[in-house]
This record gives structure tokens, sequence and C-alpha cells, in this order.
């Protein structure tokens, strides 16, 4: 893997990159959409290259680990392959579902025993395996095996935390340094740096991060309960503590609101299930505003999703009909808000990458940023 940064906006610390990957560029800012167990919830892979624009999806190795497995995975020749996805993907380590099981795990230094959400069986995640189930899923970047404590954590609890990612990356990094790539293609680890809501504790991580030498970086462990203001806080701070020429991926955020902040504040790369899954519900983003779909105001409302939509479904359908579908439980309407959500998020960074090249994204960033957040 490779970056190349473009150009950075001079009135912020927006940044447009290229990452290049055997798998094709990424062209950053990034959203990724998630794509849990091998699919983006009710979107054809045909439908995220050419409507969605995606560049780049998501996995996540504990589901794909215990669904479809990884020996099958290994047999389908990894899962590109096996989802017919020739573009790059990301494996989130599984730290994420440590940290949203707690009822049903144990953590030692050793690693994290956890029990399935599926059958209840039991198993064991250890730094080494993680790597090893992500070189064998085939991602183009993975990512270390960490704990990720909540924002409201207490100063103690993150610290002992902490403590304990920071000797599971060292374990990351070696059992990484010491495997091959799989099927003939590169792959790249990205440490992830967390803390909390603690400077002492990013600053800690981050520079024991850094002194692993990776290609690139993750920052977990925020929007999970702490105040959105905290999360840009420290987002900020670490913009100025992470490597200026390698990219910075911000896991698991958010609104477009969110994304806008972030991206202003010097990351790269994102990923949320949040279009889709608010999709699912009836809530439509769009650079108009918000729109609850399922609300009586549009059942007479034979207008387009929306006008200025990327995706052929924006055009398509008017917001009556979506609403009939949602009203009426048919599964076509959660397809049609999905696929526009995703395609509104990708367009979204798109955008924000031009207005950086352009040196013009502070002035269009408050515009949307007035837009994005208004309840239509």
């Amino acid at each position: 893997m490779k970056f190349e940064l473009q150009n950075i906006d001079n009135q912020t610390k927006a940044r447009a990159g290229i990452i290049t990957t055997e798998h094709g560029n990424i062209e950053t800012p990034i959203f990724m959409p998630v794509g849990t167990i091998g699919s983006v919830k009710g979107v054809f892979h045909r439908d995220l290259i050419n409507e969605v624009h995606a560049q780049i999806i998501l996995g996540n190795t504990y589901h794909l680990y215990l669904r479809p497995t990884t020996s099958i995975l290994e047999k389908a020749g990894g899962l590109h392959k096996f989802i017919s996805w020739d573009k790059p993907i990301l494996t989130d380590s599984g730290g994420f579902q440590v940290f949203s099981l707690a009822a049903n795990r144990k953590l030692t230094e050793q690693g994290c025993e956890f029990r399935s959400h599926i059958d209840g069986s039991k198993h064991f995640f250890t730094p080494e395996s993680v790597i090893d189930i992500q070189r064998a899923i085939g991602a183009d970047i993975i990512m270390a095996f960490d704990e990720c404590p909540a924002g409201t954590a207490s100063y103690d609890y993150a610290e002992k935390s902490l403590n304990l990612t920071q000797k599971w990356l060292e374990r990351c990094v070696k059992q990484f340094r010491e495997t091959q790539d799989k099927y003939g293609y590169g792959q790249t680890l990205f440490p992830i740096v967390q803390g909390c809501v603690y400077k002492d504790l990013r600053l800690r991580s981050a520079e024991h991060a850094i002194a692993q030498n990776c290609k690139g970086y993750a920052i977990g462990g925020l929007a999970v309960g702490e105040p959105t203001e905290q999360m840009y806080e420290i987002v900020d701070y670490l913009s100025d503590i992470l490597p200026y020429d390698k990219p910075r991926y911000l896991m698991g955020v958010g609104t477009p609101a969110n994304i806008l902040e972030n991206i202003s504040l010097g990351v790269d790369m994102f990923d949320c299930v949040m279009p889709t899954r608010n999709g699912r519900n009836g809530m439509l983003f769009t650079g108009e505003g918000i729109i609850n779909i399922k609300n009586q105001k549009w059942s007479e409302d034979f207008s387009p999703i929306d006008a200025n939509g990327t995706a052929f479904v924006d055009t398509a359908y008017s917001k009556a009909y979506l609403r009939h579908l949602f009203v009426a439980g048919e599964m076509l309407g959660a397809q049609i808000a999905s696929m526009h959500n995703i395609a509104f998020y990708l367009r979204l960074v798109t955008e924000a990458r031009q207005h950086i090249m352009a040196k013009d994204f502070l002035s269009w960033k408050k515009m949307m940023m007035s837009k994005v957040t208004q309840r239509l």
C-alpha cells in the first residue's frame, strides 16, 4: 500500500490524497460502506460500483470468522473471490465486538474469550489469531486487535485497557511481520490508537503506535458514548501527532456532520453502519437535510427522492412512492433508502475532496453543515 498527499486545505487540516492498493486506488477523503458479513445490506455489488461509486468496503473479522468461517473463505480463495468484489477491502479486527459483547466475554493479557451471538459457542481471540484470521479473509488493510473502552470509561479503566491494547499491538505487529501475504497480493496493517477521552493516554497510544512504523493508523474508541465535542477535540489533538504522510482512519463515525467536521480535522477514511441502518428505518440523508420518509407529510409529495442525487433511485422514484413502500412493509423501500444513503455519503466525501483540491473547502463545508443538520 502507498499513500500520496495531493493537497491540503490552507484554512483547515482537510487533506486530499490517494491510497494505492493492488485491488485499486482509493481517493481520500473516503467513506467505506460497511459489509459486515461480506454484503452491504440490501445493495448489489454492481450498484455499489455503478450507483454508489464505492471504492472500498469494510468487512468484520468477528462476524466473518463465525460465518461463513475462515475455512470456507480460504477454500474460496479469500473474501474478494467469495463475494465477487475486485476492489479493496478493509477488515475491522473485532475489537469493537469485544467492547459490545461485554456481557459475554472474558479479557486476559493472552486474549479475549467470548461466546458467539449466534449459538453461544465459546471462542478465543488472541492478537496472533486475529492477524491470521484477517490474512485468511484476505483484506487489503487489516486492523490490529484492540480493546475498545466506552467513551464514558473512568481514567483507571481506560489506562488498563490501553496497556492491554499496547501489548496486543506489539504481538500483532510481530505476527504480521512473521507471516506472509495470502492470495498473491499485499496486505497492510494499521494500529489502532485508543485512550478514551484522555489526552495523555491518547498521546501515549499514538506514540506507541507510531513506533511500530506501519503504513497507516486508525483512531478507535470514539463515537462510543462520549459527547461529540470531545470526539472532535481528541481527533484535532491526534491529527497533530499522527504522521503527516500516512492515512488516518476514524473508525465507526458517523453522521454527515461528523464526517464533514472530522475531514476538516485531518481524517482521511471513515466507515459507519448509519447510512444503511438508518435507511432501513426510513431516515434519508440528503444535501438539503434529513428526511423521515415515514412521515405523513411525504404521502403526496411526488418530487424525486433527491433531485441532486447520484444514484438512479434518487430520481427514478418519488418521496410518496418510497413512503408507500415503508408503510406497506415492502423490502424494496429499505433497499432504495439504503442505496440512496450510502450514495449520498460517497457524494459528500467526493465533493469534499473536490473542494479541498479547489482550495475552497471551508466555505463549502460551512454551507453544507447548515444543510445536512436540518430536519425536513
